[in-house]
C-alpha cells in the first residue's frame, strides 16, 4: 500500500545484471571508488556477529548491553547508500555478514538477489509495534516476512526558523519564491530530493510515475535550478544550515534538524500540504550467515522495548521507533526525550502524522530505471 492512497506498491523486477549495473548509477558518489574492502577475518567466529549497516549503528550505547548479555562482539561494516550496500553484498564471500540493516526500499532487491533468510514472525515482538507497522508492506513478500523495522522518520521541508515562519511553508511552492533564490540547498541523493519535488507536482505516489509524469517532473525539477545554493553531503548539510548558506532544504527531516537545533542552530522541519516521505530502516538475516540463531537474537534485542529506546535516543542520530512498547518505556524512563522526539502517548506525535495520510513511502522508481532518475538528477546538478 501507499500510505497516502492505499495504492498497491509496484515493484520492478531486477536481474543480476541490473544489480551489477547499480554501481554505475548512484546519486551520492561512485561505488567503485569508495567501496570498503570486505575481510573474512573472524567471520566464522561464534563470538563475532558481522553487521552490515549505516554508520553509527554499532555505537556502544546501542549494542553494548547485547554484547555483554551474550558475550559476543558486534563488528560493523559501514556503508553509505543502498547502492553501496548491494555492491558490498555482491562482492563479499558467502557468510561474510550475518545481519544487514537496509532502507526498506531496497528490500525487494535483496529478496530478488536471494540474500535474505525468511523470518518467522513469531520470533519477533511485532505485536508490540503500532498496528500500522505490524505488517509493513515493504518487508513481506508473498505472505512471508524477510525484514523487521527498527526505526523510521519523515522527510519534508527543513528551514531556517529565523528567516521563515511555519505559515510560509504550507506548500513546497515556497522553493520557487523570490525570497528563496540562491537559498535552496539539496541533499545530493536523488530519491529524497526528487521525491519531494514529485510530491510538489501532485504525485501522491511520488516514485510510481507514468512517462508523462516523469517528463513533468523533469521540467519542474529543472525550473528549480536557479534557486539552488548547492548540493550537499550529509556533513555539508549541517554546515550549510549553520553558516546560512542554505535556508531551505527539501528531502531531509528531523534526523538532521533535531541535532542541529539541540546545538543552537535555528532550524526545524515541516511536512507541507503536498506530503512527505517516510524513510524506514530494517534488519534482516543473511541467508548465508553461519550464525542464524545469534542474528535472530540481535534483531530481537534491537526491537525489544529496551533496544528500541536506545535506538531512538542514540546521541548522534535520534530516530522514531515503531514499537509502542518502546514508546511506553521511553515515556516512563526518559520523558524529556519522548517530548523532544514527539513520541508522547498523550500528545500530538509522529504516529498522528502517519495517520494523516500525508506520508508516502520512499521507494525506488517503479516505471523508470534507477539510471533514468540518476541521469535526470545529474542533468539538474550540471544545468
Amino acid at each position: 500500500m501507499n500510505v497516502k492512497n492505499d495504492k498497491a506498491i509496484n515493484m520492478p523486477r531486477w536481474s543480476r545484471r541490473d544489480f551489477l549495473k547499480l554501481g554505475a548509477a548512484v546519486g551520492v558518489g561512485g561505488v567503485a571508488a569508495s567501496l570498503p574492502s570486505v575481510s573474512m577475518a573472524d567471520s566464522d567466529s561464534p563470538t563475532v556477529l558481522n553487521y552490515l549497516a549505516w554508520p553509527g549503528n554499532a555505537d556502544p550505547y546501542v549494542i553494548g548491553e547485547f554484547e555483554k548479555a551474550h558475550n559476543v562482539k558486534v563488528r560493523i561494516k559501514e556503508y553509505v547508500g543502498g547502492d553501496q550496500m548491494l555492491a558490498l553484498l555482491h562482492q563479499a564471500p558467502p557468510g561474510s555478514f550475518d545481519v544487514v540493516m537496509a532502507d526498506a526500499e531496497y528490500m525487494h532487491l535483496l529478496k530478488q538477489g536471494d540474500f535474505l533468510q525468511k523470518l518467522n514472525p513469531d520470533d519477533y515482538p511485532l505485536q508490540d509495534f503500532w498496528p500500522e507497522f505490524q505488517k509493513f508492506p515493504l518487508h513481506w513478500f508473498e505472505g512471508d516476512l524477510y525484514s523487521v523495522m527498527t526505526d523510521f522518520g519523515y522527510l519534508g521541508l527543513s528551514y531556517n526558523t529565523e528567516l521563515y515562519r511555519p505559515e510560509e511553508l504550507e506548500s513546497y511552492d515556497v522553493l520557487w519564491d523570490k525570497k528563496a533564490k540562491g537559498q535552496v540547498g539539496f541533499f545530493d541523493f536523488y530519491l529524497p530530493s526528487m521525491g519531494c519535488v514529485s510530491l510538489s507536482a501532485g504525485n501522491t505516489a511520488p516514485f510510481d510515475l507514468s512517462s508523462a509524469q516523469f517528463e513533468a517532473l523533469n521540467k519542474k525539477l529543472m525550473s528549480l535550478r536557479g534557486q539552488a545554493s548547492g548540493f550537499y553531503t550529509i556533513a555539508d548539510i549541517f554546515s550549510s544550515f549553520s553558516n546560512r548558506q542554505a535556508s531551505l532544504i527539501p528531502g531531509i527531516g528531523e534526523w538532521i534538524t533535531l541535532g542541529l537545533r539541540e546545538s543552537g542552530v535555528p532550524v526545524d522541519t515541516v511536512i507541507p500540504k503536498e506530503g512527505g516521505l517516510q524513510w524506514t530502516e530494517s534488519m534482516s538475516i543473511l541467508k548465508t550467515s553461519p550464525k542464524q540463531d545469534l542474528a535472530r537474537k540481535f534483531i530481537q534485542w534491537t526491537t525489544s522495548p529496551r533496544g528500541q529506546v536506545l535506538m531512538a535516543t542514540k546521541p548522534d542520530n535520534k530516530k522514531s521507533i515503531p514499537s509502542k512498547a518502546g514508546w511506553e518505556l521511553l515515556n516512563k524512563t526518559m520523558p524529556d526525550e519522548a517530548q523532544l522526539l514527539r513520541m508522547q502517548l498523550n500528545a500530538p506525535n509522529v504516529i498522528d502524522e502517519y495517520r494523516s495520510k500525508k506520508i508516502a513511502y520512499r521507494q525506488l522508481p517503479s516505471n523508470q530505471s534507477i539510471e533514468a532518475w540518476n541521469d535526470l538528477w545529474t542533468d539538474f546538478k550540471s544545468a
